[in-house]
């Protein structure tokens, strides 16, 4: 287990009395911030790498659902300094320690910087003008609350920007969150057991899910050692599923994602569809129900289904889901 870190077995133990207490202090905060007229004017860039970067797909679909312009941009793929923009970016990173976030907020105007992070005081917080923290909730190194709570911060912003009002409904989040994890203890294994002899899976979700395709992919990478790759499902159709071959595939979304398990299912390739529909199994095809909730929720719930499957595939691979054998000098500063 890295220093600093619970394991992945307490933080899923956890996550729901977390998020539980996490979820009012979090929307207090973003109330503040929204009173102090920080979240207003043109829409919010949100920079991030990693699970960071990815938690910030659904507040994204959030704002252009409400007219808002609103980008996620990989802190990793800019030249510095950042271009001259009318745009507040929202710096993401649950350390607060991300070197390529810092390093981009930095060659920002600081009245344009915000931050949304799990430790304050940080060095991304430091120089952020206005700062959401989630209030340091312990996590695991491969994150699980952390990048959950982050799900809720952004999303709440998202809500709340320009005027808006945050979804009274993310009190009830914490019930249909436990309500979930009890459904999937009853089946974790039986949903993992594809994977474990794939020699690779394919994630993909509808556009507010694309960022519960890509942690998927890289929570199966981290804990599991297992190669998998997450992408949107528009960008999956235009040619990356035709690679289908002793592969396991994760879907997420409704209508389309619906078509797509029949098509991947009825060629012989197992596949989870992870819906708000009712959906009937079939050979290849397993289904898994989520209730109807705001985007940024569903989110949230679909990441506890990418963690248990990760976890269980690699318990069923013989890998320690806490084990790690890289690690990097520069992806975090001091």
């Amino acid at each position: 287990m890295v220093k600093g870190y619970i394991s992945l077995a307490e933080a899923r133990a956890s996550q729901a009395a977390l998020l539980e207490s996490a979820l009012p202090a979090i929307a207090g905060e973003v109330r503040a911030a929204q009173a102090a007229a920080t979240l207003e004017g043109p829409g919010p860039i949100f920079l991030g790498i990693g699970a960071s970067y990815a938690a910030s797909a659904a507040a994204v679909w959030v704002l252009r659902s409400r007219g808002i312009h609103a980008w996620r941009l990989n802190a990793g793929e800019h030249p510095l300094p950042f271009p001259q923009s009318a745009h507040p970016i929202i710096g993401v990173s649950q350390s607060g320690r991300s070197s390529e976030t810092l390093a981009v907020l930095r060659t920002i105007e600081p009245h344009l910087r915000l931050a949304v992070v799990n430790v304050a005081p940080s060095p991304i917080s430091e120089i952020a003008a206005t700062t959401i923290s989630l209030g340091k909730l312990p996590d695991s190194y491969a994150s699980t609350t952390g990048y959950t709570a982050t799900i809720a911060a952004l999303g709440m912003i998202a809500e709340a920007w320009d005027g808006g009002t945050i979804d009274p409904t993310w009190s009830d989040l914490p019930a249909k969150f436990r309500a979930l994890e009890r459904e999937i203890a009853t089946r974790a294994i039986a949903l993992a057991t594809p994977l474990r002899d794939a020699v690779a899976v394919d994630y993909a979700g509808a556009a507010p899910s694309a960022g519960t395709a890509e942690v998927g992919a890289l929570l199966l990478r981290e804990v599991a050692r297992l190669p998998a790759t997450g992408l949107s499902s528009r960008q999956y159709l235009h040619g990356a599923m035709e690679s289908a071959g002793r592969t396991a595939h994760i879907l997420m979304g409704d209508e389309r994602e619906t078509a797509l398990a029949h098509t991947l299912a009825h060629a012989g390739h197992h596949t989870l569809l992870v819906t708000t529909l009712e959906v009937a199994e079939e050979p290849n095809l397993a289904v898994l129900r989520l209730p109807q909730v705001a985007p940024a929720q569903r989110a949230i719930l679909e990441a506890l289904v990418m963690q248990s499957l990760a976890v269980e595939t690699a318990l069923l691979r013989g890998v320690d889901p806490d084990a790690f054998v890289f690690f990097h000098t520069d992806t975090k500063v001091a």
